[in-house]
């Protein structure tokens, strides 16, 4: 049987300073058969007369306008042809095995509709760091309902080297079965355009669990990111992703909150609602229009809501077990092996008590 072809789908903006690394490590990939879809939103730093230079080995467009990354890898991944799609940002670099290690994962597992890698920080050239440190091993959320990446500057010393099952992945680096992606999509595309930018995969993410799809973790698939938006770097990013930000927050509540969750999660979601709006009322007052943006949006992500509520196929036990003050993950024993359950693991967590 052929191997399955396989879509990288990239949004560039004003990303020149990383292509020639990032598109080397894809153009180095073992995987075949491999197609490379790159979509500009309106760079002005020379992005687009560079993509164009390799225009043979690249499928390109470009907008006129920003998108944003959210409509912009819609865009792409619209365009693109493989039965898998692995979104990449423009600032991450893959070593030569990374989609094979993926694409073989993603077969273990009919259920799995999302497999990542061990993605690792890098410099601002994408060269390693002198002490290598994890930039995500998967994302997982708090009842707080932030969510991170698993293991961020963490050390990489072992302690994420097993295959597991996680919450979902960073779309920074992520393998996307084609059939979740229809499934998973509203009408308005496989992202939140609403989104613009940041907390997109997080939401993709809420959506697969509803739907009952898996996301895998395989740290043998090792890749390198540039994370730019930090909580101790945040007044150093653009005004507008810190808006963004916040404004997301909330719209990703109000297309995913279940009434098992709001339940659990009223009261340290609302003390960190409190900490958003003293801080954009005190430090970031930029941040302020994100409350109104939210507001007027929210017609909008509740008929979203409505969308997938209609097809759900997860109840909220299952989904309750993800929401924890610490990462979970449930072990993947083998290819071979029989699977574990999440709600085995949803019934060992009924006996946690999480801290603050």
């Amino acid at each position: 049987m052929e191997p399955p072809l396989v879509s990288v789908t990239i949004v560039t903006c004003n990303s020149l300073r990383f292509l020639a690394a990032c598109l080397d490590s894809l153009f180095r990939q073992t995987y075949r058969p491999l197609e490379l879809v790159v979509l500009d939103n309106a760079s002005a730093d020379g992005t687009w007369e560079f993509l164009q230079r390799h225009a043979d080995r690249l499928r390109l467009r470009r907008s006129p306008v920003n998108l944003g990354f959210a409509a912009g890898q819609n865009e792409a991944i619209r365009r693109s042809r493989g039965s898998w799609v692995l979104t990449l940002n423009p600032d991450a670099r893959l070593e030569p095995d990374f989609v094979a290690r993926l694409v073989e994962a993603g077969h273990w597992d009919d259920r799995v509709g999302v497999v990542c890698g061990k993605l690792l920080r890098a410099a601002a050239d994408l060269g390693p760091l002198p002490e290598r440190r994890i930039d995500s091993a998967g994302i997982y959320f708090t009842p707080s309902l932030r969510h991170f990446d698993r293991g961020w500057n963490e050390p990489d010393d072992g302690r994420y080297d097993r295959i597991e099952y996680v919450f979902g992945a960073s779309a920074a680096a992520a393998l996307y079965r084609r059939e979740m992606i229809d499934d998973v999509a509203c009408a308005d595309g496989f992202f939140d355009p609403d989104f613009f930018v940041y907390r997109e995969d997080a939401d993709v993410a809420w959506r697969a669990q509803w739907l009952g799809w898996k996301c895998l973790y395989v740290p043998q698939a090792v890749g390198y990111h540039v994370r730019r938006m930090v909580a101790r770097r945040r007044r150093g990013a653009p005004a507008l992703v810190r808006m963004h930000s916040v404004k997301n927050r909330f719209l990703m509540r109000m297309k995913n909150m279940t009434p098992g969750l709001r339940r659990r999660c009223a009261l340290p979601a609302l003390a960190r609602d409190l900490v958003i709006l003293g801080g954009a009322l005190l430090l970031e007052p930029g941040c302020l229009p994100a409350f109104w943006h939210a507001a007027s949006l929210r017609r909008r992500a509740l008929a979203k809501r409505r969308e997938i509520a209609a097809r759900r196929r997860v109840g909220d036990e299952e989904l309750l077990a993800w929401f924890s003050w610490r990462p979970v993950a449930v072990a993947f024993p083998s290819p071979a092996g029989e699977l574990t359950p999440l709600a085995a693991h949803a019934a060992a967590l009924a006996g946690d008590t999480p801290s603050p």
